[in-house]
């Protein structure tokens, strides 16, 4: 029988350490193993018990979640799951995120509600693919928050829509999305569109704190928006959005019709509306989803690039991609946005 999961639970809340207690005991393949206060006395027990994922409050005496997030992934790499009541902090949300945690989920609201209840299986779930993540690919993004007098030029000069981006990931794929689109020129004529791991609860205010750390205006998919050159859209796994025409024949994002499939259902969209102009993005991920939708942009001749699973903290999406053979061009996580710039510069050259 395979060792069971050890989970350490950092909260100073002890409602909510014995309902997060029950509810991962109550899984066969979950022990916990530990619980800490603060983040100092879990950086201790972190050392001590060695756990293969430690679920991590923010609001803590002593020491906070971030700072703890900080300390772990310097002193003592393990797989984080925050939870938390602060997700319409941004600030909280997308540092978590850019520093690399699995997840940052919104805590139940309490250990009598039906919410912690209704909440059980998703918690098990992500602690469970936690324990799989690669820690050793883990990387924090370096970024600098940019002055909005300084950028006016870049983001509002008029430049024609000819190409979208369209990037698919799930979890751990926030932290490389930060990377990649602080390093994207935001003066390519072109529209991004992202479908992430992130819950909606989270995404309006991640979002905003994302929009101060990228040359690109970042806004949060909304279905119905007409795309516009140098913004990038954020949608969730949970709630993905696709691109189509409205009755203005303006490229649109719009719901989708396979929400089990949300990458292939966005990638198949874009080819049709962007042919040989539609350029798929596949990062780190579990699952396989994505693949077939790649297969429909390369039979517009648009392109396809995927980032390499030796860079993955989840290797799954862009492997089964890469096996397949549905893939032009792979790249490490710091080359992708140079690759997407040269795509579409040759494409403009031709």
């Amino acid at each position: 029988m395979a060792d069971k999961i050890k989970v350490l639970i950092v909260d100073d809340a002890s409602f909510m350490v014995k309902a997060l207690s029950e509810m991962l005991s109550s899984d066969p393949d979950i022990e916990v193993v530990g619980v800490a206060k603060n983040g100092q006395e879990g950086l201790e027990r972190i050392k001590e018990l060695k756990p293969d994922v430690i679920t991590l409050d923010v609001d803590m005496p002593v020491m906070d979640g971030i700072r703890t997030v900080r300390h772990i992934m310097i002193e003592s790499p393990v797989p984080i799951v925050m939870l938390s009541s602060l997700f319409n902090h941004g600030e909280i949300t997308f540092e978590a995120l850019r520093l690399g945690v699995v997840d940052f989920m919104p805590k139940p609201s309490g250990a009598i509600s039906k919410d912690i209840h209704d909440e059980r299986n998703k918690i098990i779930d992500r602690v469970k693919i936690a324990a799989d993540e690669d820690i050793d690919k883990v990387r924090r993004v370096k970024v600098c928050r940019l002055d909005s007098r300084d950028r006016l030029t870049e983001r509002y000069e008029f430049r024609q829509l000819d190409y979208v981006v369209a990037i698919g990931t799930t979890l751990g794929g926030p932290n490389t999305i930060i990377n990649l689109m602080s390093q994207l020129s935001p003066e390519l004529p072109a529209a991004v569109v992202v479908i992430q791991e992130i819950s909606q609860k989270i995404l309006p205010a991640f979002v905003e704190k994302f929009n101060e750390y990228t040359p690109w205006r970042v806004e949060v998919g909304i279905e119905g928006t007409v795309l516009e050159q140098g913004v990038c859209y954020v949608c969730s796994y949970n709630e993905p959005l696709v691109v189509e025409n409205n009755q203005n024949s303006e490229y649109c994002l719009m719901t989708g019709n396979n929400p089990e499939e949300p990458l292939n259902d966005l990638f198949d969209s874009v080819a049709e509306s962007f042919n040989e102009n539609s350029i798929g993005v596949l990062l780190t991920g579990i699952g396989n989803d994505g693949s077939r939708g790649f297969m429909s942009i390369k039979e517009k001749s648009g392109t396809t690039i995927a980032q390499s699973t030796e860079t993955c903290v989840y290797p799954n999406l862009t492997h089964t991609a890469i096996e397949s053979g549905v893939v032009d061009t792979i790249a490490n996580a710091n080359q992708l946005a140079g690759q997407i710039e040269s795509t579409i510069n040759s494409k403009r050259d031709d």
